[in-house]
């Protein structure tokens, strides 16, 4: 098992690469993953909660080191891009809204993709809305603690023409059934004729890169416990009361059976992202052995789809 260097050198900060339009599955072609079969050692970025809603990234990267892209291959970048959204209440009431881990999570989680793959990884994340022209730019969105999230009209329609024509969305962080009711109310109105369904652990996205033995669950670190007899708690209270010590990773399909959005219920991927750089116990336990796995493998399966 080898160990990840956290004190890489940082490289001298580079102006944010360009993604020009591209068919989506050009992205695709380029991503074949080589990997490193565990991380160890401490972590990258300590949490710097991010109250301020400008999209611009932190000039200092709260310390997440940065790297060039390839020059040979500018176009063919991931870039992890973050949705932002509009919160009125909604069904799940209590959604923390689409700024929650910010930045810490997006800057780590892409980091480790360029240290764990062969993909070519932009260091800048981005944040859009599901209106902006620069959407379809890219192939894989991510949109967390839905919990109170109100698509508009626009947005339903950005939303079902970027998935039918090959994008992604991973839903993440979100917690009891209220919660899931209301995404999958927003989420009705995007697709009127799918419905999500529980995925088998037998499927792919559970084993295309990190062969899971179970589906993972991540809690935010402040509700990670450790028993006396050494189980741990690895699931948030809902303030509905609901059952939450179950995992669920639902999934939305297109005609051709590929997912076009995986729905990460119960658990916190994010959380385990973002907070890696704060207690070693939570890194080993959560973020090496589930946030960083699952993640990698969903990207895997979005980018290879």
């Amino acid at each position: 098992m080898t160990e990840i260097d956290s004190d890489k050198q940082q490289t001298e900060t580079h102006s944010r690469p360009v993604l020009a339009k591209s068919p989506m599955r050009t992205l695709r072609r380029w991503f074949l993953v080589t990997l490193i079969f565990a991380m160890g050692g401490v972590a990258v970025a300590q949490r710097g909660y991010w109250r301020n809603r400008d999209r611009s990234l932190p000039m200092d990267r709260n310390g997440v080191p940065t790297w060039e892209v390839d020059p040979k291959f500018p176009k063919d970048c991931f870039t992890f891009v973050r949705i932002e959204y509009d919160s009125y209440g909604g069904r799940g009431r209590r959604g923390g809204g689409c700024w929650t881990d910010y930045p810490d999570s997006d800057l780590n989680f892409s980091l480790r993709l360029q240290q764990l793959t062969s993909l070519k990884v932009n260091p800048d994340p981005v944040v859009i809305r599901l209106t902006d022209d620069e959407l379809y730019d890219y192939p894989f969105i991510y949109i967390i603690e839905p919990g109170g999230l109100s698509f508009s009209d626009e947005e339903v329609k950005a939303l079902r023409r970027y998935c039918l024509n090959g994008g992604f969305l991973m839903v993440d962080d979100f917690w009891g059934d209220s919660q899931y009711e209301n995404m999958r109310y927003e989420l009705k109105r995007v697709f009127p004729d799918r419905d999500p369904f529980e995925l088998p652990l037998s499927h792919e996205i559970f084993h295309i890169v990190y062969d899971l033995k179970e589906k993972p669950q991540v809690p935010a670190i402040n509700s990670a416990r450790r028993g006396r007899d050494g189980s741990i708690g690895s699931w948030e209270w809902s303030f509905d009361g609901s059952d939450t010590s179950t995992p669920h990773y639902r999934a939305i399909t297109d005609d051709e059976d590929r997912i076009m959005v995986l729905i990460c219920h119960n658990t916190d991927l994010g959380d385990g992202w973002e907070r890696e750089g704060e207690d070693q116990w939570y890194f080993d336990e959560f973020s090496v052995k589930k946030a960083y796995p699952m993640g990698i493998n969903i990207v895997t399966y979005a980018m290879t789809h």
